[in-house]
């Protein structure tokens, strides 16, 4: 028993361990190939955000191992959870067209001293850094708080983010919104909304996981 709880210890302190299941595993990288492959590819999604704008991109469907570390990067402040997912969804958006700068989607202040952290932003440096491009976190602003949106349904979430976001100042011909779950869309409808006021011409989306909408099937559903 000694001996067991030795290399236990052992590999506890020597190896990472998997941000989902808790086991040792070799490499940097903190999650097993087990929970890995349980990160599912999120399918094509409906092109349009709203007149004028670009693609949506979503690494993985939101379930299972992506669910359970989106949660814990969003909710409990596990920023290793957040950058594990970042560079696994890497592969999906190299291939994506590159925008001009990164906008992450912002948290109200309010939200932003409940949480402790940015789930967004952190996602729009990860991916900046590892993509060469810049990422503009002051240029868009959620000028009111609003209900989380996983209350509501698809009518609710587009009322609840309508006019929430302003630009605060000019915005590059085409640019790319961060953010962590897509399931409607209203949100980066309505972030995409303001960009295009101060000038933008096209808006492209880029997130971990796409949810299926209450009562989806397996499709993603149209922009609401």
């Amino acid at each position: 028993m000694l001996t067991r709880l030795c290399r236990w210890l052992e590999a506890g302190l020597l190896a990472p361990c998997c941000l989902h299941c808790h086991e040792p595993v070799p490499g940097t990288l903190p999650i097993c190939a087990d929970c890995a492959a349980g990160l599912r590819p999120a399918p094509v999604l409906p092109e349009v955000l709203a007149p004028c704008a670009g693609a949506r991109l979503a690494a993985f469907r939101y379930e299972g191992t992506a669910a359970a570390l989106i949660t814990a990067y969003k909710f409990g402040e596990n920023l290793a959870a957040g950058r594990v997912l970042a560079r696994l969804a890497l592969p999906a958006l190299r291939e994506a067209d590159r925008p001009g700068a990164l906008v992450p989607v912002p948290l109200h202040r309010q939200r932003l001293r409940q949480r402790g952290h940015d789930q967004a932003l952190g996602l729009a440096r990860d991916w900046g850094r590892a993509l060469g491009l810049p990422v503009r976190a002051g240029l868009l602003r959620r000028r009111r708080a609003t209900l989380p949106q996983t209350t509501l349904d698809a009518r609710g979430r587009a009322g609840n983010v309508a006019g929430a976001f302003e630009a605060c100042g000019p915005c590059p011909a085409h640019v790319t919104l961060v953010d962590d779950v897509l399931t409607t869309g209203s949100t980066v409808a309505a972030a995409a909304e303001a960009l295009f006021a101060a000038g933008a011409r096209r808006v492209d989306a880029w997130v971990l996981a796409w949810a299926a909408p209450p009562g989806g099937g397996a499709q993603p559903a149209a922009m609401k």
